[in-house]
């Protein structure tokens, strides 16, 4: 049973327990925080989810959305899939490393099949050039998943299909590294012609920057829309 006596100053003080953990160790503390995970998001303001998926349904083909293969990557526990369902979308599949984010993914419905896997220690569970559509949403970020996903993610979309990112941008060097390691990587892959961009818009008040003692101080990033290479 989930605790809805939190407050944000509480969340916040849990949050800031995963600071500089690897991959394998911020899967373990999801599984810790899957228990409170969705009211806490509510009420620390987490509008990735929101934000990301107006983006790609303002740059996406209102045709045929009942037909298009998505894989949602670092899926937690369903809030992603839950919009794209309002839009049209229908069949998911779905990656995360926490089994507990999994457990509460599975009791949505929403996907046709959920794979258990660390990004960044293990491959992206995702058939080569097999997905319309493949979404990460809130894990790009030096605590969560490295930069060298993003090629996998890009293997896994089909020829023209299309891969949709999000990225937090918190107020620290580490954070400034991953982004520019990132945008590194991204550039490369167009001068590569893996992929082209399609358009990239800033993220707003992503949600309360729980390293900040004010409630009202927001964390930002970027939301970036690729679509893959014909060839």
């Amino acid at each position: 049973m989930s605790d809805c006596t939190r407050t944000v100053d509480d969340i916040k003080t849990f949050l800031q327990c995963w600071k500089g953990y690897d991959s394998q160790q911020t899967a373990s503390f999801y599984d810790v925080w899957a228990k409170t995970y969705e009211e806490d998001s509510e009420k620390i303001n987490y509008r990735a989810p929101n934000l990301v998926v107006d983006f790609l349904n303002a740059n996406y083909p209102t045709s045929n959305r009942g037909d298009v293969q998505v894989l949602d990557v670092a899926c937690g526990s369903g809030l992603v899939a839950k919009l794209m369902l309002e839009l049209g979308f229908k069949h998911f599949v779905g990656v995360d490393g926490s089994k507990n984010m999994l457990d509460l993914a599975t009791a949505t419905g929403y996907y046709k099949d959920l794979r258990l896997a660390v990004l960044g220690t293990e491959p992206l569970p995702a058939e080569s050039g097999t997905y319309d559509v493949v979404v990460i949403v809130g894990a790009l970020r030096h605590e969560h998943i490295p930069v060298s996903i993003i090629r996998e993610l890009c293997q896994a979309a089909k020829p023209g299909g299309y891969v949709c990112m999000s990225r937090v941008d918190p107020n620290s060097e580490l954070g400034d590294k991953y982004k520019e390691c990132m945008e590194k990587e991204l550039r490369l892959m167009e001068e590569e012609g893996l992929w082209s961009c399609v358009t990239n818009e800033e993220m707003k008040n992503y949600m309360i920057d729980v390293s900040n003692k004010q409630e009202d101080k927001f964390l930002v990033g970027t939301m970036y829309l690729y679509r893959k290479s014909l060839k």
